[in-house]
């Protein structure tokens, strides 16, 4: 069972043999499969999926495949959902609706940086069944940085828990948003709305780090326009562990089995996550 394997032998899930053996997984791929590439890539070895911003190399595709085995391995029955799994069969995206445990893989988040030598990149994992995000893994290995987070357990950096706090009272709101050129008419017309008073919208980077930061108290909030899960499942668990919230355009939180309202925002506090919905919001009520 999940539950089982989550909690390990000694009940205290940071103690746990099985998280400990996902994080030696993940840093694993990222060690054999990753980082020799980092800097080094041929140009051959970089791919445009559907576009010069969207990505994909070698690195992105052996990870995935190292991944793949390797979770599976460590827990019996669970299948993986991963990026580049489902850009080659996307009704492997299905298997979020399903009763198996589900490992929820973006091998390198944030390709565009990775390629162009940037260390702003990392690996995301998350473990999921039925719909509801059980542990996440947010590995920046050019940064040394392995953020784990476990449902009721809070969250945590190389070991040291982490809160995300609330801004200071009236202080200007630091938000990471999608660019609006990648976006709808109506969710581009919602960002644009954040240019205002108070709000300092910037493009995102790598969303795993971003929602890192959100976790840390280092950005106040995000506004997303796309909803793959890979992108989103291990950020939104860290950002919650560690005292945040995140709440999509209708007002509840997002799914990670899809058919969300978009944008949708994570941020430090309830509050701050209620006052960036509103503004994404304010478009539609003019």
């Amino acid at each position: 069972m999940t539950e089982e394997f989550l909690s390990g032998r000694t009940g205290d899930p940071w103690e746990s043999a099985s998280l400990a053996q996902v994080e030696e997984a993940v840093r694993k791929a990222a060690a054999v499969e990753i980082m020799p590439r980092f800097r080094q890539l041929a140009a051959h070895e970089i791919v445009e999926k559907n576009g010069p911003h969207d990505l994909v190399t070698v690195a992105d595709r052996s990870a995935e495949e190292h991944l793949t085995a390797s979770l599976t391995t460590l827990l019996p029955g669970s299948v993986v959902v991963g990026e580049e799994a489902v850009h080659a069969d996307p009704a492997v995206y299905d298997a979020l609706q399903g009763d198996a445990p589900v490992w929820i893989v973006d091998p390198v988040d944030g390709t565009r940086q990775f390629v162009h030598g940037d260390p702003g990149f990392c690996t995301l994992i998350a473990l999921a069944r039925h719909g509801e995000l059980l542990a996440s893994w947010t590995y920046a290995p050019a940064l040394d940085e392995m953020a784990v987070a476990v449902r009721g357990h809070g969250a945590r950096v190389n070991g040291t828990p982490i809160r995300s706090g609330s801004p200071a009272p009236g202080a200007d709101l630091e938000v990471a948003t999608s660019h609006p050129d990648f976006t709808t008419p109506a969710q581009k017309e919602a960002l644009l709305s954040l240019r205002t008073d108070g709000i300092h919208p910037r493009p995102c980077g790598s969303a795993g780090l971003e929602y890192l930061a959100v976790a840390r108290g280092e950005l106040d909030g995000t506004a997303f326009s796309w909803e793959n899960a890979w992108d989103h499942a291990a950020g939104l668990l860290l950002v919650t562990e560690a005292g945040g919230a995140h709440l999509t355009l209708s007002g509840e939180p997002f799914r990670i089995t899809g058919g969300n309202a978009l944008p949708f925002t994570a941020a430090r506090d309830g509050a701050t996550a209620r006052r960036i919905r509103s503004l994404l919001l304010s478009p539609q009520a003019d």
